[in-house]
């Protein structure tokens, strides 16, 4: 959203107004809810124009929307990228990533620190899909390097991990990636454009699960997939080769650096149908306006939490990368400047096998943190991942995943900081009881 002058506006200015301009029929300056399954066409040939990929407009809300299509636009804004495509949740757009990317066949290299519906993704659904995944320590570049095989197709790692807190060395695995001629693909719901866009460090495609943070209210499910631009997909056979299922277009000679989100668009997210719902686009375009005070807020709380929990007596072990004690300290300071994010972990003092029980104790003395399955809220949110969002993972792969039994994982809301250290407290010697 440049003017005539060309002044590149700010991130604040953009996570505002980008991507729309008030209404010219209403004067509505908030951006519309069309909540329509489809649209009129204004003619027979229109019609064959828009199926036949040769205009652009909307057709059906399970490919595109009005609504959406502002969400879409003010994410690239804030990624500084290409484009973006909303879909109905993060977990498919992952998955969306992968079917677009991926061939029976195909190797994917990724990161073991990842939140656990992905790991159970990448192991057991893409498995039926005929694509075998390696996990690698996520900052062991060598590691990453030697797992690569000429099968691999695409990298793939979590910017913070969920609910570790690793920060993932993002440019020498981009490096390797580009050596190798594969995108690297980096999920960055916990960070946010607002503490990092991944890009700038080699990423090609950031994902998002905008449940989170970018909408920070709790009201609506929706993922993002969003393109760098800085990837040739010339030579990726599943967006440069023709498409039998669409009349053998080839996507990449038709449609260039947007060859990926088309074929994401109008093949993948087509025939999966996981769309977004406008009502969830809309919501969510109001909590991104609010991203970067929310964020300033929630790292605020976060790191006071993390300094009250490290100095107490109950508590064996703390993993915020904003700590100086973190081993993560340095990375988030080169790729998090603005501070470390608002997700934070420990361990309560004690033996592993009274881990569960204690943590059972610790949650439900809690008053003001809720106990759910969600990060990024604007609520304080409290969950114990070995026995709810890693349960599916056996033993061996929750520490591959830095998850132990004992680790309880808070994502800090925006309340204030003295109640919420409060709580904590009381909890802690309720568990140690």
């Amino acid at each position: 959203m440049n003017s005539s002058s060309e002044r590149i506006f700010g991130f604040e200015t953009r996570q505002v107004h980008a991507g729309h301009i008030p209404d010219a029929e209403t004067g509505a300056r908030a951006v519309p809810i069309y909540q329509s399954s489809s649209f009129v066409f204004e003619s027979a040939e229109q019609a064959a124009r828009l199926f036949g990929l040769k205009d652009y407009g909307d057709i059906y809300t399970r490919i595109s929307n009005p609504t959406t299509a502002v969400l879409e636009e003010r994410l690239a804004s804030l990624e500084n990228a290409t484009g973006a495509v909303v879909v109905a949740s993060g977990m498919s757009a992952q998955f969306l990533t992968f079917l677009t990317l991926l061939e029976p066949g195909d190797e994917v290299v990724a990161s073991s620190h990842l939140y656990g519906g992905s790991a159970t993704q990448l192991t057991h659904t893409l498995k039926k899909l005929s694509v075998k995944v390696s996990f690698v320590a996520p900052n062991d570049v060598p590691a990453w390097k030697a797992a690569i095989t000429p099968k691999t197709k695409l990298l793939y790692g979590e910017t913070v991990g969920n609910p570790s807190g690793s920060v993932l060395d993002l440019e020498p695995i981009g490096k390797l990636a580009k050596a190798h001629g594969i995108p690297f693909v980096v999920d960055n719901t916990l960070a946010t454009p607002w503490l990092c866009r991944p890009a700038d460090f080699g990423a090609n495609i950031i994902l998002y699960s905008a449940t989170k943070f970018l909408s920070g209210h709790g009201n609506a499910i929706l993922g993002a997939v969003v393109d760098a631009g800085n990837f040739d997909f010339k030579r990726t056979p599943s967006i440069a080769a023709p498409d039998p299922a669409y009349h053998n277009l080839r996507f990449y000679d038709t449609f260039g650096h947007y060859g990926f989100l088309m074929k994401l668009r109008m093949v993948s997210l087509r025939d999966i149908g996981a769309s977004a719902s406008p009502m969830n686009s809309f919501l969510a375009i109001q909590g991104l306006e609010t991203l970067s005070l929310r964020m300033e807020r929630h790292i605020y709380n976060a790191q006071k939490i993390a300094e009250f929990l490290e100095k107490h007596s109950l508590v064996e072990w703390v993993s915020y990368p904003g700590l100086n004690s973190s081993p993560y300290h340095a990375l988030a300071k080169k790729y998090l400047p603005r501070g470390a994010g608002g997700v934070l972990s420990f361990g309560l003092k004690g033996s592993r096998e009274q881990a569960r029980e204690r943590g059972v104790k610790f949650i439900e003395a809690l008053q003001i943190f809720s106990h759910l399955a969600n990060i990024g809220d604007v609520r304080s949110l409290v969950i114990h991942p070995a026995s709810t969002t890693h349960q599916q993972l056996t033993t061996e792969e929750l520490d591959a995943a830095g998850v132990p039994p004992e680790l309880i994982r808070i994502s800090a809301g925006i309340e204030n900081i003295e109640d919420l250290t409060w709580d904590l407290n009381r909890a802690l010697h309720a568990a140690s009881a």
